[in-house]
């Protein structure tokens, strides 16, 4: 009793460290995504007052440009001005836009549900159609099926975004009619999007997934459920498919960053305003502000789902939080 209750509380030390460690891991890569992107932005070469002022800053007089430079606090030294945009950035302000004179922030907020729409549907499809090309790959008792399903995720990878989105404008809106080709405009505005992004994702998703489940199913723990009766669907869903997602759920945290970036791509191709619309007028405009804001909000999303995949580990192998622990201690031992 006294060893199982010394076990659960070194299991829980464990994990408290394990957590310990990847939320101190997140903090330190948003501070340096903040610190590197406002560093770079804001020393790139350009005529800051021009960019504020829409390009017309030619008539301005030298008391006029002191006074705008003062009210965008760009009489101050970089420096300065980092630390400071640094305690603002704390609080959720990241200074307004050149453009618009628009806190950022409120910027982000109304495009950001248009961007979760497409993202989340893609992420959905994603999955459902990465794992089913993934177990119907693997479960496949002729070759050259098998060899086909598997030979579908390179080619979806290597789709340009953008082409893949006109050809599925082409076919689905123009040829059958069935879903608008561009525009925000209800529920179905949303399926071609969501396709366009979804696609390059499970593709990733299908390719680690099939390489864990033909692993796991060569396994000798497999081996012992064939011989203890358990059918083909048993052995792959119950003993093989949890080993080999955890690559697969590596990949989810990662599959962020891709959705993120290709909302820019996706966005201009149906035309739909959300954040991948703003990023890119942003950057057109060489709107400073926003580029700043898009681009820590998108490093805060990316940690946050990276660290709950990271906290979802251990549900799936629980040696993740103690091999490394024994390790140090037999080191210190030797």
């Amino acid at each position: 009793m006294a060893h199982a209750r010394r076990e659960r509380a070194t299991s829980a030390n464990s994990y408290g460290r394990y957590v310990a460690g990847r939320v101190a891991q997140a903090v330190l890569v948003v501070f340096a995504a903040y610190t590197a992107s406002y560093l770079i932005l804001w020393s790139l070469p350009g005529d800051i007052i021009a960019n504020i002022t829409g390009g017309d800053a030619t008539d301005l007089t030298a008391a006029q440009i002191a006074q705008i430079r003062h009210q965008w606090g760009l009489d101050l030294p970089l420096i300065t001005r980092y630390f400071d945009s640094l305690g603002h950035a704390f609080t959720g302000d990241f200074g307004r836009s050149f453009t618009s004179s628009r806190p950022v922030t409120a910027l982000i907020a109304e495009a950001l549900p248009a961007t979760l729409q497409i993202a989340t549907l893609g992420f959905l499809f994603a999955v459902v159609a990465g794992s089913t090309v993934a177990i119907l790959a693997t479960r496949a008792r002729s070759r050259w099926l098998s060899n086909l399903l598997l030979g579908l995720p390179p080619l979806a990878v290597a789709i340009p975004a953008f082409w893949l989105g006109l050809l599925l404008i082409q076919v689905f809106s123009f040829t059958f009619h069935l879903f608008p080709a561009t525009g925000n405009f209800g529920p179905q505005s949303l399926v071609l999007p969501a396709i366009t992004l979804g696609i390059p994702t499970s593709a990733m998703i299908a390719q680690l997934l099939a390489q864990g489940l033909a692993k796991a199913l060569d396994e000798p723990y497999s081996d012992t459920a064939r011989a203890k009766g358990a059918s083909p669907s048993r052995v792959q869903f119950r003993h093989a498919l949890r080993n080999a997602a955890i690559p697969a759920l590596t990949v989810s945290g990662l599959v962020v960053g891709t959705l993120l970036s290709g909302s820019v791509v996706t966005e201009t191709v149906f035309s739909r305003i959300g954040l991948g619309r703003l990023t890119a007028e942003a950057v057109s405009a060489q709107d400073l502000p926003v580029v700043q804001g898009v681009v820590v909000f998108a490093a805060v999303t990316f940690v946050v789902v990276n660290l709950l995949v990271d906290l979802i580990y251990p549900a799936l192998d629980p040696r993740i939080i103690t091999v490394a622990p024994q390790r140090r201690l037999v080191l210190k031992g030797a």
